[in-house]
């Protein structure tokens, strides 16, 4: 329906369209929050065929349910905007689809008097690549940042280049929630939440899984949890070369460490200690108020990530949790990241008004006389020739965002034929992944 018809019948049709497990439960989190408050939201959600399309399984343990759910292609995905009058579509992609999209729906609403409300952003902690991700998701009408210092900083990279910086808004991480941490479980419990790709060497791996079992074997009287993102065969939104899983299974594990999946809220209600790198999982864990350690062991460098938490008084390394350490949580910086982790009435509060001013924003843009401009991506032919076409034909369109000649469509189901040949597909590249890609690159080190 329109956006007139929407505000009349108090409901509203979002469209999310997601590459990885993570960015669908961002994005339709992120589709709900944003809502005008009292709109009903129907949500339908796409996934965008490719190497890390969720299976089932994930979408299961994601826990965020739509109306509708299929898989598409870009030039499918982009065909059916053409035809489909949503309200607000959240684009939930890696910076380079989310610019290939923008510049394919300019396309396909060039003739249309009304068009959907187009949101875009980031997943979690932005702690690389932040020029080219931004100016890759500029033209969508809202760039939400997760905090107040994000918000600064993309604000200060669209307005250092000359581009539009109106579109930045501030709210917070959408799947933050979850009853506060009031006090330790029996047993006491430490969860390491691994990530895919931080750290990415097998030696900086096996080294964690290490330090985790000499700590259950240090504290007999603990439980202490491997929580792991996604089963072997598996592709979550970073690659992931050495699942744990693997490297676990040639280790004598003690009887209180175990392996467990699950939605990460479920493992946190139960969790005393929590436990990573750099994971947005320690957000999660601050905005409960538990007790959360950032793990400085392998350094504190940009390439893990951990560098982020720098001013937030949660980096510690295995010797000190080892002895005993508590960390406690600076104010001022859990404050800037949009997290409530104080325990202050204000702060649970600023975090319930934190989509205000996105919903605001869409609904002005809904109301708007005439409906909304076209997309004005801030790369264009004309701005970025050398880099702007290459991103585009990776998604099989045109410099003018026309789907290119002979583009996979995908307009029906695949039969069962296609449907075994694609997995065998997925299968063929996540074994490349994760067992053929590192004997290649040991092979090149000797």
């Amino acid at each position: 329906m329109p956006a007139s018809a929407a505000s009349a019948t108090k409901a509203l049709r979002a469209a999310v369209l997601a590459d990885s497990d993570t960015r669908w439960k961002w994005g339709a989190l992120t589709a709900q929050r944003t809502a005008p408050r009292g709109t009903e939201v129907r949500l339908d959600g796409y996934l965008l065929r490719g190497r890390a399309t969720p299976t089932a399984r994930q979408l299961d343990e994601v826990g965020v349910r739509a109306d509708a759910l299929r898989e598409v292609t870009g030039v499918e995905f982009l065909r059916t905007m053409a035809r489909e009058p949503y309200d607000v579509l959240v684009l939930a992609l890696v910076g380079g689809g989310v610019q290939a999209m923008l510049h394919g729906l300019k396309r396909v609403w060039e003739d249309r008097a009304h068009r959907p409300v187009v949101v875009t952003g980031y997943v979690g902690v932005v702690y690389e690549k932040l020029a080219d991700g931004l100016l890759l998701r500029h033209g969508a009408d809202l760039v939400l940042a997760n905090s107040r210092q994000d918000a600064e900083r993309f604000r200060a990279v669209y307005e250092g280049v000359g581009a539009d910086a109106s579109a930045v808004t501030e709210v917070a991480l959408p799947f933050l929630g979850g009853a506060p941490y009031t006090g330790e479980h029996d047993p006491y419990t430490v969860v390491f939440a691994a990530q895919p790709s931080v750290p990415a060497s097998r030696a900086d791996r096996a080294y964690l899984l290490d330090r985790l079992i000499r700590h259950a074997r240090r504290h007999p009287e603990r439980e202490v949890l491997l929580k792991l993102r996604s089963k072997p065969g598996e592709h979550t939104t970073h690659i992931e070369e050495l699942p744990y899983q693997k490297l676990a299974q040639k280790a004598e594990l003690p009887p209180n460490l175990r392996l467990v999946y699950g939605h990460m809220g479920e493992v946190l209600d139960r969790t005393d200690l929590l436990v990573t790198v750099s994971s947005t999982a320690a957000l999660e864990a601050l905005h409960r108020r538990i007790p959360t350690v950032v793990l400085t062991d392998l350094g504190i460098r940009e390439a893990l990530g951990n560098h982020h938490f720098t001013g937030s008084g949660c980096l510690a390394s295995w010797d000190q949790l080892d002895a005993g350490h508590r960390p406690v949580p600076d104010e001022e910086w859990v404050a800037r990241q949009g997290v409530a982790a104080v325990g202050t009435p204000s702060a649970a509060g600023s975090y319930a008004t934190a989509f205000d001013a996105a919903r605001e924003r869409i609904a002005k843009l809904l109301a708007r006389p005439g409906g909304l401009p076209p997309l004005t991506p801030y790369y264009t032919p004309v701005t970025a020739p050398g880099y702007l076409p290459g991103i585009l034909a990776r998604h099989h369109l045109g410099p003018d965002g026309t789907p290119l000649p002979g583009a996979p469509a995908g307009e029906k189901e695949p039969g069962p034929v296609r449907q075994i040949v694609r997995r065998a597909a997925r299968g063929a590249y996540r074994h490349g992944v994760q067992r053929v890609a590192p004997v290649i690159r040991r092979m090149g080190e000797l």
